[in-house]
């Protein structure tokens, strides 16, 4: 079993920037493809950016690319995403989610899930 919590979301103005943390624990992550996803009132839950195993290969979502980053530190077992740029649209609860399958995985079909960590954009 695979545990992850997110931090870091939090009140921003547009424009600005939060770094999301997803800790994990009950396994190492070094073989487990990461991802963030996120769902806003009233929406489904959507991709927003997945790693794989080594931080090599990266997949972003149209709406964030080039604003957000998603990065992983397997030594301390957490994955991040940084984002920039934020929008107001950008509002949303965001999910941390690994899974054992090789390479980049875009759909919501992980295994694991963390607890969310609001992220709110003021205009």
């Amino acid at each position: 079993q695979v545990q992850l919590v997110e931090s870091g979301g939090g009140l921003v103005q547009a424009g600005g920037s939060l770094r999301l943390s997803c800790a994990a624990s009950g396994r190492t992550i070094n073989r487990y493809s990461m991802g963030w996803f996120r769902q806003a009132p009233g929406k489904e839950r959507e991709f927003v950016a997945a790693i794989g195993w080594s931080g090599g290969s990266t997949y972003y979502a149209d709406s964030v690319k080039g604003r957000f980053t998603i990065s992983r530190d397997n030594a301390k077992n957490t994955v991040y995403l940084e984002m920039n740029s934020l929008k107001p649209e950008d509002t949303a609860v965001y999910y941390c989610a690994a899974d054992s399958r090789y390479g980049v995985v875009v759909s919501p079909s992980y295994a694991y899930w963390g607890q969310g960590t609001q992220v709110t954009v003021s205009s």
